[in-house]
């Protein structure tokens, strides 16, 4: 019999994982990484991705066209790119894995089937910590980077200065809900081992006498 918290467990924790990798995607994908904007020309903006740039005019729309080559990409770029596919890759494949590690799944109900989910449930868990932490470090880094460069008292205060886009606020929610997802699965590890019902054998001695006080035979009920 299926234990309600460790199913309730399950559920939330693939929702949120699923969550958690759609806006890790939407990240990855999305141009606006950096927003910029100029006080000379306040009718245009310019927006940079992990792959293509875009301007924004008032008047002819938005245009974005991807990088030509990725030897002339910022360091910076290129690091978070990488990572950012990876953890997409690892967060997807930790999701596959915990498919059949559900309790709901009607499959590999003997013992050793039991393990072998608690397993694969483990190395979800392990695999969406990693994708969060991965999506974390890039982000972060860069918005530390655009940080830095806003209040660079060197630099001229008519030379425009990049601001955080969107898709870093994407990226803090993916890395956070993948983390609280693989917090989520992992405990429900501890209800699919304590919590099983087990079948326990009571033997009661029962010593039966005859009149006289001797001891004529012993059963076990």
């Amino acid at each position: 019999m299926t234990n309600p918290c460790m199913g309730f467990l399950e559920l939330l924790g693939m929702l949120i994982g699923t969550g958690g990798w759609f806006c890790s995607l939407a990240a990855t994908i999305m141009p606006q990484w950096l927003s910029l904007s100029t006080e000379l020309n306040g009718m245009e903006s310019y927006e940079q991705g992990l792959w293509e740039a875009c301007v924004i005019q008032e008047v002819a729309g938005t245009e974005c066209r991807p990088y030509d080559t990725i030897l002339g990409l910022d360091p910076k770029f290129m690091l978070a790119r990488v990572l950012m596919c990876i953890s997409d890759a690892i967060c997807l494949l930790g999701l596959l894995l915990a498919i059949p590690a559900m309790s709901q799944i009607n499959c590999c109900k003997s013992e050793e089937g039991r393990k072998t989910k608690r397993g694969l449930k483990i190395t979800t868990g392990v695999f969406l910590c990693i994708a969060g932490l991965f999506v974390l470090f890039p982000v972060s880094y860069i918005a530390h980077d655009i940080v830095m460069k806003y209040f660079d008292e060197t630099m001229p205060h008519l030379v425009p200065r990049s601001e955080f886009g969107d898709a870093l606020f994407i990226g803090w929610a993916a890395g956070l809900l993948d983390i609280v997802a693989a917090a989520l699965l992992l405990a429900s590890c501890s209800y699919s081992t304590d919590s099983e019902p087990r079948l326990v054998y009571h033997h009661q001695r029962q010593e039966i006498r005859t009149i006289d006080g001797s001891r004529k035979r012993t059963e076990y009920v």
